[in-house]
C-alpha cells in the first residue's frame, strides 16, 4: 500500500486523527529532528507542532538549526487541504519560504489553522482555474510567543483529471 493511501485512511476522526499524529511523529524526518505533533483537531482544522532544543538539532551558536524550523512547517497545510478537498483532488506543496525573526532557543511551537472560508475559496477558484496556488502562512514562535520564523507555504491544487 502507497504512503499517501495510509495517509488518507488515517486522516479525520478522533481515533484518526490519533493515529495520524502517532504515525507522523514517529516518521524518521521528524523523529530524528525532534518535531512532535501535539494534537491534530479531529476536524483537521487545526494542527500544533513543536520542538524542543537539544544537541541534535542545535546550530553551531546553540539555537535551533534552521532547516529543523523549516522541516517542522513541512506538510501539514497539504495535509489538511487534502482532507478536506477529498480524493477528487490533487494537492502538492509547491514552494515554501521562510524568514527567520530571532534565534530560536528552548521550545518553539507553530499552530497551523485552516477554516472553512479557505476551503471553499479553493473550492471556487477551481470552479474556474485548471490550477489553484494558495498560500498559508505560519509563524514559529518561542515559549514566550515571540515570533522566531514566518513561513510561507505555496500549495499547488486541482481538479484530478478522468482516467488518473
Amino acid at each position: 500500500m502507497k504512503s499517501h493511501s495510509v495517509l488518507l485512511q488515517l486522516l479525520g476522526g478522533t481515533k484518526r486523527s490519533h493515529a495520524l499524529r502517532r504515525w507522523i511523529n514517529l516518521w524518521p524526518p521528524f523523529l530524528g529532528a525532534g518535531i512532535r505533533i501535539k494534537r491534530i483537531a479531529p476536524d483537521m482544522k487545526a494542527v500544533d507542532v513543536e520542538m524542543k532544543l537539544r544537541w541534535w538539532n542545535a546550530n553551531y551558536v546553540g539555537t535551533h538549526f534552521g532547516g529543523s524550523l523549516f522541516a517542522m512547517t513541512d506538510a501539514f497545510y497539504m495535509l489538511m487541504v487534502m482532507h478536506h478537498l477529498g480524493t477528487g483532488y490533487v494537492v502538492w506543496d509547491k514552494a515554501a519560504t521562510i524568514h527567520y525573526r530571532k534565534p530560536g532557543k528552548g521550545t518553539v511551537r507553530a499552530e497551523f489553522r485552516l477554516s472553512d472560508n479557505q476551503i471553499e475559496d479553493i473550492r471556487e477558484k477551481l470552479k474556474t482555474l485548471p490550477k489553484y496556488e494558495p498560500v498559508f502562512s505560519v509563524e514559529v514562535k518561542d515559549d514566550a510567543g515571540v515570533v522566531i520564523a514566518e513561513v510561507d507555504k505555496v500549495l499547488h491544487v486541482r481538479k484530478k483529471q478522468e482516467g488518473r
